[in-house]
This record gives structure tokens, sequence and C-alpha cells, in this order.
């Protein structure tokens, strides 16, 4: 999350003022053009070297463009010219939690100036993580959520946490606490059968759902869940008439979850008409992944439009980095700090690291980083032709590589990644650090990537497009919204990075 700024009311600062120059800074993060006005705000602060101000929004455009080194060296001078500024306070800490520094005594500093700021409160469990992993965080969040028994972002934390220990059981049991206090709150309602369905535990979402309706009465949060727990536990004619029942909600989510309905229950052509409107909306990278599968299922010609051309899916084999792959990996299996698979994820029978990876100092990972954006670049020359149709090849491409996400996966024996997509991405990926070798791993194709295969929840019988086969060193590239996964392997470790590149503005 970000630390925010209290923007200056218009005509509250000169042309040549610090203001000024801080508020171009803000116009400029806003707008995607920080590289361009640093010059500008660094001028000003060697003229004006005691305004916190300036040095607070140069940390924020360093920390926007992952230069961690020099945006935690802006904070720290603005919090020395302004030790009991709040905001300041917070983005020192996350700039520090972010670098892979120490953090948690300045998300102490951040918390005692802005103790009920719940973004503060997130990164100082995010510390708390960083130092001694998931259970080093509970302790604390269980005593803030006892006196804000509503804070549902801390509720949504405490649930990850617990699944991050292994229990399965009473992962979301502080929505459950928090609901016996405010039984009528539908939020928490929503947030708690959500966390569930999310799960995949579904029957204990209908049951959530079932005492909903008792304690808070009738709701539409209840009747759409409803509909998609049934739906996801394979109940055709059920789901099609609580669908049916729902009529038309604009809502891309109970659309999407409708679209899985009907390709699990053998329609892609329905599935087709339901989602085509979508696709002229912003929200329209939540359907593409699932008209891929319907027009594939149906023969239709679309589909090669969409993700047919070849120079789509590529790999490199980045040698520059085959001599420091060793201590990468030992640097990143120190980052691994829990002992389950995340909520929410595609990772079965392995862990992935907290936070964005690419903003780390250590030299080991801001070398990948390097060696990455200069294969992003080289892929991105290689697509084909702009096509202002095509929701992957229509996207700006004349701005710096931006990540959007970016963390590290290690599966052990018969893990893998189940099919997923990324819709909050433009180009997905896969660099092999280390893996299991030829006698460890099983018969080819275990352990491979492989491409355009649905989710299995969805029940639907295609094979991949196309497979990948992994190297240490090597890196795939491919649309964030085409389907992808791994094929499970026998034995050994697997430890790769993956990143999400954002779209351009």
């Amino acid at each position: 999350m970000n630390s925010t700024i209290q923007f200056r009311p218009a005509g509250a600062a000169t042309a040549d003022s610090p203001d000024a120059a801080a508020d171009a800074g803000l116009d400029a993060l806003r707008e995607g053009r920080e590289a361009e006005v640093l010059p500008r705000l660094d001028r000003a602060a060697a003229a004006h070297p005691g305004h916190a101000r300036l040095h607070q929004v140069i940390g924020l455009l360093r920390r926007e463009l992952d230069q961690l080194k020099p945006a935690l060296a802006a904070f720290e001078r603005a919090a020395a010219r302004a030790p009991a500024d709040p905001r300041i306070a917070h983005g020192h800490a996350r700039a520090a939690l972010e670098a892979g520094l120490p953090s948690k005594p300045l998300f102490d500093h951040a918390a005692s100036l802005a103790p009920r700021d719940g973004d503060v409160l997130l990164g100082r469990s995010a510390a708390q993580f960083a130092d001694g992993g998931p259970e080093a965080a509970l302790p604390d969040l269980e005593i803030i959520l006892g006196a804000n028994p509503g804070w549902l972002p801390g509720h949504a934390l405490m649930a990850r946490l617990r699944w991050l220990i292994g229990d399965r059981e009473h992962f979301a049991d502080s929505y459950k606490r928090a609901l016996g206090t405010a039984p009528g709150d539908i939020n928490l309602w929503r947030d708690l059968i959500t966390t569930l369905t999310h799960a995949d535990q579904f029957e204990s979402a209908l049951a959530a759902i079932a005492q909903g309706r008792i304690s808070a009465g009738q709701h539409i949060v209840f009747d759409v869940n409803e509909a998609v727990c049934v739906a996801e536990m394979g109940d055709i004619a059920t789901a099609d008439r609580l669908f049916a029942k729902l009529g038309t909600i604009d809502d891309v989510t109970v659309a999407v979850r409708h679209i899985r309905h009907l390709l699990r229950a053998g329609r892609p052509d329905e599935a087709i008409a339901l989602a085509l409107p979508w696709t002229g909306r912003p929200e329209a990278a939540m359907v593409w992944p699932y008209l891929s599968i319907a027009w594939r299922l149906t023969d239709d010609p679309r589909w090669q439009w969409l993700e047919g051309d070849e120079r789509l899916v590529r790999h490199f084999d980045l040698d520059e980095l085959a001599p420091g792959l060793d201590a990468l990996a030992e640097r990143l299996r120190v980052l691994h700090n829990t002992s389950h698979q995340p909520l929410e994820q595609s990772v079965r029978g392995g862990t992935q690291t907290d936070g964005p990876l690419f903003r780390r100092i250590e030299p080991e990972i801001q070398a990948l980083r390097a060696a990455i954006v200069r294969a992003v670049e080289t892929y991105v020359d290689g697509l084909p032709p702009v096509d202002a149709t095509h929701p992957f090849l229509g996207v700006p491409r004349d701005g710096p590589v931006r990540f959007a996400g970016s963390w590290s996966v290690r599966l052990q024996q018969q893990g893998h990644h189940s099919n997923h997509i990324h819709p909050q991405g433009w180009i997905s990926s896969a660099f092999y650090v280390a893996l299991p070798d030829a006698a460890e791993r099983g018969a080819d194709p275990a352990g491979w990537l492989q491409l355009g295969v649905p989710q299995t929840e969805l029940g639907v019988d295609l094979p991949p497009t196309r497979v990948i086969e992994p190297k240490p060193g090597r890196l795939a590239l491919f649309p964030s919204t085409m389907w992808h996964g791994t094929v499970p392997f026998d034995a050994g470790e697997r430890l790769t990075v993956a990143f999400d590149v954002a779209r351009g503005r």
C-alpha cells in the first residue's frame, strides 16, 4: 500500500517553489511519468534541503520505479526533517520493508503517530512476518481485531496467516468472533463467505450463508454466493435455477462465476454469449481466459486470433545469470519462511514469498531484475504488430517495464501450480533458478510448464497449446490471461521466480 500525502489546494504554491515541484512530482506519480520529473525534484531538493515534503515525494517516485536504495535515502532525509509526520514515517517504514531491511521499529514509530491507520497496522504485521514468519504476526493482530472487530482487511490478513501455518479448520474464525458481536454486519458475512469459497470450502460457505440469512436477513450477497458454491460443487441443475433467479447483475465476478458454470455444464455457446458483452469493458481481462476455452471447445477461429500466434509465448535462456544462480537460490530460500502454501494462490505442495521481490536491494535480486527487464524488452519488441482490438496486442508498449507483482515459489515432492491466470497483469512469467535432477524429477513432462489447459475444476478436457521444458536460467514469457500451470514432479526442489509485467498506461 502506498504512503499517502495530502494534496495542497490549487494556487497554494508558486511556480518556482519547492511545493510546486512536489506537486509536479505527485502529478507525475499518478500519470506514470516518475523518471521524467525526478531531475526537477532533485534540483529543488538541492536548493531546499530542509523541505521534508520534497524528499518524501522523491522517495515515493523512486519507490514506484523499484529504486529502493535511493527511495529509502529520500525517506530518511524526510523523516529527519519531519520526525512527527505520520505519512513520512509510514513511507519510510514501507520502503525499508520492501527493500528487505529491518522495518519493525520504523512501523512501531509510524503506529505511535497514527495508531488507527489500518495501512500502517497491516505494514507492521508484514514486518513481523518478514522477521519471524506468520506466527510472529498473529498475537498483535488478534489483539487489534479484538478491539476493532469490524476491521475487514485485518480479518483477511488473519485468515491468510492462519492458512500459512496450516490451520484449515479455524483459519476464518476471527470473522465468526466478530459476527458474534455484530451478527447483522453484511460486510463481515460477505468476506467470511468469500474467504471460505477461495479456500474451496464450499460446504462451510453454504453453512455460513444459511446462518447469515438467519442473523442478517435476506440479502443479494447470500443469493450470489449460494449460486457460486453450488455451481463449483458441480450441482448443475440447482446452479441453473439459482443463477436464473439472480437475473442480470452488473458485476464481472458474478458473470465469471456464471460463465464457469456454463462451461462446466457443457454449454460453451451460452458461455460465449454471456462473456462477449464484457470484452468492451474495463474488466475484460477477467473473461478473455474463459472465451479462449469456449472458442476452442466450439472450434471457433477467434481462438487463433486471441492466443494462436507463436510469438505470444517465448522463452529466453539468460546465460549471463548462470554463474550467480546458486547464490540467488540461497538468497531466495531464506525468504521462504512459511511451511504451507498460500491461500488464494495456485501453489500446491510448496511455498511463496511475501511482498514485491524485485524491490529488494540484495545484489542477486537486483541483477536478476535487470536481466529480466532486458528480456521483457526483447520479448515486447518481437510481438506481432499493435492491434487495438486485441486484449494483449492492444496494450501500449512505449513505456518502461513496470512490474505489477514479483515473487518466488519453492515446490517440493509432487508440487505443482494448478492451472490459473493473472488478470491483473499483462505479461506473466516463470524463471527457473533451481530444479530437481532428471532422476528425481521423473519422466517428461514432469515439472514442465503447460499453457492452454483450463482449471481442473471446470471439468473441461483440453490439451495444452504450448509446453516449455524448465532449465536453470530459463525465462518463459506469455500473456497473463493465458491459462498456465505445471505438471507435478516426483521429488526434489523446484525454485522459481515469477512476476507480472503491468499493462502500459
